[in-house]
């Protein structure tokens, strides 16, 4: 039996939230807009109402940590080669069947939660790992808002940055408030239609869409994007065509687009692994739309895993997995060939830290 004098310093007060006429309670932090009676959670699970007011229950509770390559985020114009400590909690306020996270992101055990670490232990530990960064992923930092921006201010103090991968699922107010504390982002662009996002995902592509411009032209926070492509759900020349117009259009051409590969997995193993040409296909469009930075993951391919100048057309960063080859660019981040400055966030010489993962036992 529990002791009642122990306080739980997992559940934590939020503030995005407001009563309704009717009784109930709803939560602000994503479009979903759960309304709640006590005792209910939100579709994330970690987000409820307790005590008429809409609480967070794993603050400072993770499913895991592990140091990554930067690459896997996937970042490859932020600090290239570097080491990032990762973790995410449990739930999700999305339901893509297609969900490559599912054993967390679906999560209705808070006993998966088995690793606990305050924001200090985290910024302590990312340091003494060699950490340039922490990335917030696994699941997605919009439903532990909270504990997110802690862990990103006490590692701010100690010169360490950090990453949101998201699906970009998010209020305005609080969307304000978790980016101002971000330094880069991965935001998953999963479709350009309504209706896949609708039946797929169980959500809507305009807040998605209006978060992208937000984090591109009202924050100072590096920006890239994912599409996984589904064989027959989000892979056709049209789809792509629009979705990467509307980049090129509405963010520019210098955003990195991943375009990665699906394999079967949660509540879509009836589908096939997307086909490598496929990847290819979406690339050479993309670039054909003026897009930039366009790159293939999930797949062995040296070509499209690579980052070339703009200005003159040379390999400046070679990636074979997430393993960095040719390297010609300076300090700066300018291509040594013609001199071009290639956007993003560079730092002096790439990191050496290699496709290594290193699962991480925190200290208690």
């Amino acid at each position: 039996m529990s002791d009642p004098s122990v306080i739980d310093t997992s559940v934590i007060d939020t503030k995005y939230w407001h009563a309704l006429e009717d009784g109930r309670v709803q939560c602000d932090a994503c479009p979903r807009a759960c309304r709640l009676r006590e005792g209910q959670r939100g579709l994330c699970f970690v987000r409820g109402r307790e005590n008429d007011r809409i609480r967070l229950f794993t603050y400072g509770r993770s499913s895991g940590f592990c140091v990554d390559p930067i690459e896997k985020k996937p970042l490859n114009h932020f600090l290239p080669g570097t080491a990032v400590l990762s973790f995410g909690t449990a739930g999700c306020n999305l339901a893509c069947r297609f969900c490559q996270n599912w054993s967390m992101s679906r999560s209705r055990e808070t006993d998966t939660l088995a690793d606990r670490a305050s924001p200090e232990d985290l910024a302590r530990t990312a340091e003494r790992l060699g950490c340039r960064s922490v990335a917030y992923t696994y699941n997605d930092p919009v439903i532990f808002l909270e504990y997110a921006i802690d862990v990103a201010q006490a590692c701010r103090e100690r010169g360490i940055r950090s990453v949101a991968v998201t699906a970009g699922y998010v209020s305005p107010e609080p969307r304000a408030e978790l980016f101002r504390h971000m330094d880069a982002a991965n935001i998953d662009l999963k479709s350009f239609s309504e209706d896949f996002y609708y039946r797929i995902c169980g959500a809507h592509l305009q807040p998605v869409l209006e978060t992208l411009e937000y984090v591109k032209h009202e924050t100072k926070v590096w920006l890239e994007i994912t599409t996984l492509l589904v064989p027959d759900a989000n892979d056709s020349d049209a789809e792509i065509e629009a979705l990467t117009q509307w980049i090129a259009g509405h963010l520019g051409p210098d955003v990195p687009l991943h375009f990665t590969a699906f394999h079967p997995d949660w509540k879509m193993r009836d589908r096939p692994p997307t086909p490598p040409q496929t990847l290819t296909r979406a690339r050479r469009i993309a670039l054909s739309n003026g897009l930039r930075f366009v790159y293939t993951g999930n797949v062995h391919d040296r070509e499209g895993g690579s980052t070339f100048c703009p200005g003159c057309g040379a390999r400046v960063i070679e990636r074979d997995w997430y393993e960095l080859g040719e390297w010609k660019l300076d300090a700066q981040g300018c291509c040594i060939e013609c001199g071009t400055q290639l956007p993003g966030v560079f730092d002096g010489a790439p990191g050496t830290w290699g496709a290594m993962r290193l699962p991480v036992r925190l200290a208690q």
